[in-house]
């Protein structure tokens, strides 16, 4: 990870991490160092979207007015998904894309993400020249007279087309289905109602209202359980849970039950295969991912690759493999033959068709795969990315991680990561029951308290 760049962009509470100046000199950066490949006459053009949280429009608002003073064109597109972003980038043919969005987390905290002009996110190599210009003021240059960038809007026919790619990737009918869909109170209320509208879906949206505070507050794919007790109340078939920016999704069966990434690529998988559409018979998960889920796939002629955690080391390796189905259990599921980057609504699509063309319940598909008890737990970690890596390499740290592995056994799994996005260290303990699971994830939460109490910074 750089100074600023994460594992998914910038991400900061607003105005104490990230704040309008630092959001300026990125989009000036960012524009100088798209021109490095540009005839020095043509100006990069930037497309940029946001999520509801109340601080997109001054984010929007500066990152514009940087790539402008550089000499960049911007075209707004509002509130979007971010992956929506994405396919925008290509299909308008701009030279790259940029989200302001800090995904699943609270109102409080945004990001922004930089696509290149091929959908995919910005390389680590041109993430650390933004970086270098950003740090080295005097190198970030200002245009003049006709060399200013300016602002553009094609923001509905946009999102239209987007509109229209994503109802074309369900490749034939759905079924009428009895769906509740929670769009967290964030980009997916600009496009969900258009976008399941088109199938014969009985449909009912649920937090599709964003006040601008209230972005996955209580709802969404973080807090499943809420759509759960809602899809049994209302009796729908199925739920469906997207995140903040819409790039995760999740869903529930008619009885509530949480349906994860891993089952959901899992169903899919299989189907792709019948259908001769997986490519090499792979998926690419992560480490994340359930022991059921191996068991799943050796079963049913799948090869199961993990990745590490994070969604870009999971398409980094289905473009290396030649892959076109992966995802994380946390519900980023990436269909590379329809896009560049984890969609929550595609996914979304893809999934109903398969239930659809099954002729059966979402849980019977889902009891096909098999759930060993997993506990997570988070700890808060204070002095930022350089705290959370001293912890992580401390002897002490491995150490009792090898001790409790050993312990362990083969019925189970720790794995011990520091977030990429938040000033978290997060801990994972797969067991064979979930009482002992439970017992050791706390004593390893437990013991990073302690050393990050005591750990000299």
């Amino acid at each position: 990870m750089g100074k600023y760049f994460g594992t998914d962009g910038i991400r900061g509470i607003v105005n104490k991490d990230l704040d309008a100046a630092l959001a300026f000199k990125v989009g000036q950066a960012t524009a100088m160092v798209l021109a490095e490949d540009m005839p020095a006459q043509d100006k990069p053009l930037v497309t940029i979207g946001k999520d509801t949280r109340i601080s997109g429009d001054m984010l929007e608002a500066a990152i514009t007015a940087g790539l402008c003073s550089a000499g960049a064109d911007v075209m707004h597109l509002g509130v979007i998904p971010t992956p929506a972003v994405a396919f925008i980038t290509t299909d308008c043919g701009a030279n790259a894309g940029i989200v302001i969005s800090a995904s699943h987390n609270p109102f409080e905290h945004n990001g922004i993400k930089i696509f290149n002009g091929r959908g995919f996110k910005l390389s680590d190599d041109l993430e650390a020249k933004i970086e270098q210009l950003i740090d080295n003021g005097d190198k970030l240059t200002e245009k003049h007279s006709r060399d200013i960038g300016r602002v553009l809007t094609r923001e509905r026919e946009c999102i239209d087309r987007y509109i229209e790619h994503i109802v074309s990737a369900a490749e034939g009918k759905i079924s009428r289905m009895k769906v509740m869909l929670d769009c967290s109170n964030g980009a997916a209320t600009r496009t969900a109602n258009d976008i399941f509208g088109r199938f014969p879906l009985d449909i009912e949206m649920i937090n599709d209202h964003p006040d601008g505070c209230n972005i996955n507050a209580n709802c969404g794919s973080t807090h499943i359980e809420v759509l759960g007790r809602m899809v049994v109340a209302g009796g729908y078939d199925l739920g469906l849970a997207f995140d903040g920016d819409a790039d995760r999704c999740l869903a529930v069966d008619e009885n509530g039950k949480l349906v994860d990434g891993d089952k959901i690529m899992a169903i899919c998988g299989k189907a792709m295969i019948a259908e001769g559409k997986l490519k090499n018979n792979a998926i690419v998960a992560t480490v994340m991912s359930n022991l059921g889920f191996h068991e799943y796939c050796a079963k049913n002629g799948i090869e199961l690759h993990c990745a590490a955690v994070g969604d870009r080391n999971v398409l980094e390796m289905m473009q290396e493999k030649g892959f076109n189905l992966g995802g994380e259990q946390s519900g980023h599921l990436i269909f590379l033959d329809n896009e560049t980057t984890g969609d929550g609504q595609l996914a979304a699509v893809r999934f109903l068709r398969v239930i659809s063309k099954s002729g059966k319940k979402l849980s019977e598909l889902a009891a096909e795969i098999p759930t060993y008890p997993q506990v997570l737990r988070n700890i808060s970690i204070e002095g930022g990315n350089a705290a959370k890596e001293a912890i992580i390499r401390d002897e002490r740290l491995k150490k009792t991680i090898e001790d409790e592995q050993r312990a362990l056994g083969k019925t189970g799994r720790i794995l011990v990561r520091p977030s990429g996005t938040e000033a978290l260290i997060r801990v994972m303990v797969e067991a064979a029951d979930e009482k002992s699971a439970a017992e050791l994830a706390l004593r390893l939460s437990e013991f990073i308290e302690k050393l990050s109490n005591n750990i000299n910074m």
